[in-house]
């Protein structure tokens, strides 16, 4: 049976008994490239003689050729398991420099393994170069966050540098066939994450299980149970949530779109859509196509008979670029509006039993929804037909598009749900109304709406600090903390990092408590100088990490 984790796993005692041609067969045995060359096959013949070599002397030990590491799409050349340590082989055979590109490459891989493979959370990891030919060199011993800054070696002292880190540190026991086999959790792309989520995973399946996959599974299950009640009761809902810069709210909106469309079945349910809304034009259309193929591979695997174009028009029934959206529905009213009134056209538009005319999605999750457009820029745009003069002209048009929005589901006799993802901390551009104006168009415009909202957006990086000044008298409001995301999946370790930044910047006394909590865990420089934020960055970070 095909290993997949690596090519090659032995002791190292019986790595040394095997002959060049069993393990060379071994190798290949798991290797699934079809056109492996004669260069590699002559690589891994160098790389067995040498170890051969070097590793007489290791009691105990284990050896891995060919390790996987999955997020980079790359293998470590050998894993050196011995004395408790973790030790990465990157062979450059014939080499006789010591090249910064393959410190980098071998860093890198420590770093993975360190971020998002279970089993090396608490290990020393020793990442060393090997080229061949190189001249011996004398390696200072650098050791941050249980990793060593990478060791140079040539062919005649891998061995003796090996021996001597084992001889430096005492590390407590380990499995080492239960490292091998480790879980490896990696902080999925959006692409990737609604691709999972679109083949009937949860949130909590697809996230690292230290960066938040239960706040997440909290959040939607919240929206799900608001769905449920306002479908139930007949009610018109408006959700805001609100989360910490990565924390997951596209993730959450597209989790939430896919549920409610499906419902756990192969297809569309009939009249019960979810639309995801985003004024990013470049996502919809990668997360479109990547969705319809995975669609189209699913319904191929099912027998059916479906062209791609299919699958396409299927996906985009549930993502839309919010213009486009915005269009659809000004296609269906009374052109010009009179009086400063919004009226469905019946000439335009389907009624539907019990539905009204509206023809739209009980559910309408909007990203980024600070963003929608003011009534000032909406007007002034469909005066004039659009950017190009070729759209739809809806000359003296009085709504907002957050007001339009919620005046189109409004427009459902039966219930809607409409879902707010709201950043926060985020400049507003021109144009851009910002979340108060939602609660204005919900007070001003539809007070039958029931508001629920996350407690954080009264804070002051949302809606100017006076969400609070807007809904004071308000029937029909919640507040749910379970409607916050206060955990970043792109910066795994930084739970609470959001929380100090939040209170350093509002004069918080507590943000020294919560720096005491961090500072350990989170590398933090606080400064007035962007030179010297410069200088720091570039002095931690480490492999190919990026700073900015």
């Amino acid at each position: 049976m095909r290993n997949l984790r690596c090519y090659y796993h032995a002791k190292t005692e019986k790595f040394m008994r095997q002959s060049e041609a069993e393990i060379i067969g071994i190798i290949h045995s798991n290797d699934i490239s079809a056109d492996t060359r004669i260069q590699q096959s002559n690589t891994w013949q160098q790389e067995i003689a040498i170890l051969k070599d070097q590793l007489s002397e290791l009691e105990e030990g284990e050896l891995i050729f060919e390790y996987s590491i999955p997020r980079m799409g790359k293998r470590v050349d050998n894993v050196v398991l011995y004395h408790n340590i973790v030790f990465l082989l990157e062979f450059k055979c014939g080499d006789s420099e010591y090249r910064p590109s393959t410190y980098d490459q071998v860093y890198d891989y420590a770093l993975d393994l360190r971020n998002f493979q279970k089993e090396s959370h608490n290990k020393l990891l020793v990442p060393i170069m090997i080229s061949t030919n190189a001249p011996a060199v004398e390696n200072d011993i650098v050791e941050k966050e249980k990793i060593i800054a990478p060791l140079r070696c040539n062919a005649a002292n891998i061995g003796a540098t090996i021996l001597h880190i084992a001889s430096l540190f005492d590390e407590p026991d380990f499995d080492y066939n239960q490292w091998v086999n480790s879980e490896y959790l990696p902080t999925p792309t959006i692409v990737e994450a609604a691709q999972a989520l679109y083949r009937g995973h949860n949130v909590d399946e697809i996230t690292r299980s230290d960066a938040g996959a239960e706040n997440l599974t909290v959040t939607t299950d919240e929206i799900n149970k608001i769905i449920e009640y306002s479908k139930a009761n007949g009610r018109k809902s408006i959700c805001f949530i609100t989360g910490v810069p990565g924390a997951g709210k596209t993730l959450v909106g597209l989790d939430v779109a896919v549920r409610q469309t499906y419902q756990g079945h192969d297809k569309p349910v009939e009249d019960e859509g979810a639309v995801y809304l985003s004024g990013n034009g470049p996502l919809v259309a990668v997360l479109t196509e990547a969705l319809a193929k995975d669609n189209y591979e699913k319904c191929r695997a099912r027998g059916e008979a479906k062209k791609l174009t299919d699958s396409r028009r299927e996906v985009g029934k549930f993502i839309h670029i919010i213009h486009r959206y915005r269009d659809n529905m000004l296609a269906k009213i009374k052109n010009p509006v009179e009086n400063g009134v919004l009226e469905i056209d019946p000439e335009k538009a389907v009624k539907m039993a019990g539905a009204g005319y509206g023809e739209v999605e009980h559910v309408a999750i909007f990203d980024e929804a600070q963003r929608a457009w003011t009534h000032k820029r909406l007007a002034d745009y469909l005066k004039r037909g659009g950017t190009y003069g070729n759209k739809l002209k809806v000359p003296n048009f009085p709504m907002s598009e957050a007001a339009f929005l919620i005046w189109s589901l409004d427009q459902r006799e039966d219930w809607a749900v409409i879902v707010c993802l709201v950043g926060g901390g985020q400049e507003i551009n021109t144009g851009e109304a910002g979340i108060g104006e939602w609660i204005r168009a919900v007070n001003g415009q539809f007070p039958w709406w029931h508001i629920y909202i996350s407690p954080k957006l009264t804070d002051p990086e949302y809606a100017e600090g006076r969400v609070r000044e807007l809904l004071d008298g308000r029937v029909h409001v919640t507040y749910a903390e379970e409607l916050h995301l206060g955990v970043s999946l792109r910066s795994f370790r930084a739970e609470k990092l959001s929380a100090f930044v939040n209170a350093l910047l509002g004069l918080d006394p507590q943000a020294g408590d919560i720096y005491q909590e961090i500072r350990e865990r989170y590398p933090l420089y606080l400064t007035r100088d962007m030179n010297a934020a410069r200088r720091w960055l570039h002095t931690i970070a480490r492999g190919t990490e990026r700073t900015g």
